[in-house]
């Protein structure tokens, strides 16, 4: 190793931020936790709480809570903040809105979140799969809400209309980051094209609440992300989540910087501000992080 690449190594690993104490938490399990695991496990389901490494996967599931995750464990894009697993996968699984559905009649759940990974590789993008597993939720489970975290299908509308006549109760669909960023952070995605969905989304069904979610910490600047609220709020979204993004691995991006939670606090005022009715921003909040609280402050507040 030359002199000069050993002095820039060391430069970079001096220059990492550590990880804060307020990022230091106890992980509650025991017998809540443990039998929400093996319903999964049982089931032979994938949650986006395990797929994705979450620092909320043992509080979510001790309060008998999961973010379920459709359309196989592998997906066809490989963004750089990420941990499910690049790669192809085999045609969606047709039993799977029935195990969905079956597990949560088994939780007793009332409020449910289906997500899925990215399938470029089918020609609606997995939403007819999507929308059979609302559907089919709705019938074992008549009195759960549903909220769904859709990827961006390519800006296809037919696709969104798929998802749409399903009729779930809550529409998500995370921005992730500022525009900048897309190409380092995500780059098979697109900004505008993430603007469009969700302004579709929101000018299709008025009535549907539609959420997206932001990563902080990735090197946005406040001017950035004040514009990407601002672009949110043009397009019609009205309840947002911001959260610290953690490195789920070496292989991953580098955290840029930990914001506080002050600075957390200051920025769900200043989004609230703008005019989001509902706003869940903290160094551990994901975006389904307590969403059935956020769904029903909006219903209590009247946004819903």
């Amino acid at each position: 190793m030359t002199t000069a690449l050993f002095v820039e190594l060391q430069l970079h690993m001096r220059t990492k931020p550590a990880k804060p104490p307020w990022l230091k938490r106890r992980l509650p399990t025991g017998a809540t936790y443990e039998k929400v695991r093996q319903l999964i496990e049982d089931g032979q389901l994938h949650t986006v709480c395990q797929e994705a490494r979450c620092p909320n996967m043992w509080e979510c599931f001790s309060r008998e809570t999961a973010t379920f995750l459709i359309l196989g464990d592998h997906c066809t894009r490989n963004c750089r903040f990420c941990a499910v697993e690049h790669g192809p996968e085999g045609p969606p699984d047709t039993g799977e809105p029935v195990h969905v559905a079956d597990a949560v009649h088994r939780m007793k759940l009332d409020y449910v979140v289906v997500t899925s990974v990215t399938r470029d590789d089918l020609a609606d993008g997995g939403s007819g799969h999507f929308a059979a597993t609302v559907q089919t939720i709705r019938k074992k489970n008549p009195h759960a809400r549903i909220e769904v975290l859709i990827p961006d299908f390519q800006g296809d509308s037919a696709a969104l209309d798929t998802i749409l006549n399903a009729k779930p109760d809550v529409i998500n669909h995370n921005m992730e980051t500022v525009r900048r960023l897309y190409p380092e952070v995500r780059p098979q995605a697109d900004y505008d094209r993430s603007l469009f969905v969700i302004r579709y989304l929101a000018r299709s069904a008025q009535h549907v609440p539609i959420k997206s979610g932001l990563m902080l910490g990735l090197g946005e600047t406040r001017s950035e992300l004040m514009e990407t609220l601002e672009n949110l709020i043009d397009a019609g979204c009205r309840m947002l989540t911001m959260g610290q993004y953690l490195q789920p691995s070496p292989s991953h991006l580098d955290v840029a910087r930990f914001v506080s939670p002050h600075e957390f606090d200051e920025l769900r005022d200043q989004a609230l501000g703008l005019g989001f009715t509902q706003v869940a921003s903290g160094p551990f909040v994901r975006s389904s992080y307590h969403a059935v609280d956020m769904y029903h402050a909006a219903t209590d507040a009247g946004t819903v």
